[in-house]
């Protein structure tokens, strides 16, 4: 396992994704350690070189006794940085980590290429803090773990029970209180509201509806003081990515488009006949005929990823005047501006397509999206399951043509690995 010495602490670290991918902190909260991202880990890692740590105190990290403070834990960020090979990186922080990137964005923003600060402040009122402190060195984790759990999450959440609220108790529970009244310290001395000013990256503030530990007008105070910061909200607790995972994703990756809009593509392939509009793309600053023309070179990749090269080459080579227009147009709405979208992986939106299909009685396009399904991300499980449900909301007549054609096609790929 990666590991890091800063400043009399051994930390913890840890990286997943392609390395050739842009890179991506994630930096948890107080009383949670790397693990509380796996909730998002499945999509962001298909996007982004993720790099995860566990905060000194924390985890598989040290917990050298004494207190700590916000600028030393945001070194020790910097630390893992420069130990995972980043000059520079997209940053996201969950409370204590939305500290941290207060810190950052001021004292070291040429690191930085965007800022997400979630479900945090500017500044604590020490009160709260002292009194923590004091029922951790006197009980424990015990003494706080069930009043630090009701303020993670909503009581709905809580009553659910789910795998990931018990990881994340037991996490809390297994912390070395030493560690964690050496946060809590850093915490309670967190004071940056007037100096936010200074930060000039790229920054959205997240904030959660029914977040008591940080309510959302102290995200909103953060927003205000940063100049251009944008903010956004989800219907969550303290810890937005545990109850609405498909939100936080959705929200990180439209907070990062600007950015990697960046280093997109500026021309495409040729898109058919017809004039292109002039004049400036609203979203992307480019002129409106390279914004285009981006999308397009964005939604073929896309299309031949989804549906194999072959297939999508022979219907864009026929000279076909007729529907060139119809070609790039879904190439461009369907694979550019919906196949692209981050919440689905590809194993869940093929079996949506698959299953609209099939209840639609669309057998072309179901055997086209099994056909390229079951070469690449599903198994002969998935679709027979897809298809019981299907005969359920759907009709039996329907799933009985569609574990026809699934059939076929699994006879097809049999064969076509024999040859092989």
């Amino acid at each position: 396992m990666p590991f890091v010495t800063h400043a009399g602490a051994r930390l913890f670290w840890r990286a997943d994704g392609d390395p050739a991918l842009p890179p991506l902190m994630l930096v948890n909260s107080l009383g949670t350690d790397h693990a509380l991202w796996d909730p998002v880990m499945p999509r962001l890692a298909d996007f982004f070189r993720v790099i995860r740590m566990d905060t000194r105190g924390h985890g598989a990290s040290d917990a050298p006794a004494g207190e700590y403070s916000v600028e030393l834990l945001a070194r020790d960020v910097l630390a893992v940085a420069d130990a995972a090979g980043l000059e520079r990186f997209d940053y996201c922080g969950i409370s204590l980590g939305g500290m941290i990137g207060q810190w950052l964005g001021i004292h070291a923003g040429h690191r930085l290429r965007h800022l997400l600060l979630c479900n945090t402040t500017g500044r604590v009122e020490a009160a709260g803090q002292v009194e923590r402190i004091a029922k951790v060195k006197a009980g424990g984790m015990a003494a706080v773990a069930e009043m630090g759990l009701s303020r993670f999450f909503t009581p709905r959440f809580i009553a659910r029970g789910n795998a990931h609220f018990h990881s994340v108790r037991q996490t809390l529970l297994a912390l070395d209180p030493v560690g964690y009244a050496g946060c809590c310290a850093a915490v309670r001395d967190h004071d940056l509201q007037d100096q936010l000013h200074r930060i000039t990256t790229p920054t959205t503030v997240l904030v959660g509806s029914f977040d008591v530990a940080t309510p959302p007008a102290m995200g909103r105070a953060i927003a205000a003081a940063i100049p251009g910061a944008r903010l956004a909200s989800l219907d969550t607790a303290h810890l937005p990515h545990s109850e609405d995972a498909p939100g936080f994703v959705a929200m990180l990756m439209a907070a990062l488009a600007p950015q990697r809009g960046q280093d997109a593509p500026k021309t495409g392939a040729h898109r058919g006949s017809g004039a292109l509009p002039q004049g400036g793309s609203p979203v992307s600053g480019l002129p409106m005929s390279a914004s285009l023309d981006a999308q397009y070179a964005r939604g073929i990749a896309r299309r031949k990823q989804a549906l194999g090269e072959d297939y999508v080459n022979a219907r864009l080579v026929a000279p076909e005047a007729f529907n060139a227009e119809f070609q790039d147009m879904i190439t461009r709405w369907a694979w550019h501006d919906v196949w692209t979208r981050p919440v689905f992986d590809d194993r869940m939106r093929r079996l949506i397509v698959l299953a609209i299909t099939s209840a639609l009685g669309r057998w072309e396009e179901f055997r086209l999206h099994a056909r390229a399904g079951l070469a690449v991300e599903l198994s002969p499980t998935d679709v027979k399951e897809l298809l019981q449900q299907a005969a359920i909301y759907a009709g039996v007549p329907a799933a009985n043509t569609g574990f026809q054609i699934a059939g076929e096609l699994l006879t097809e790929r049999d064969a076509e690995r024999l040859k092989g």
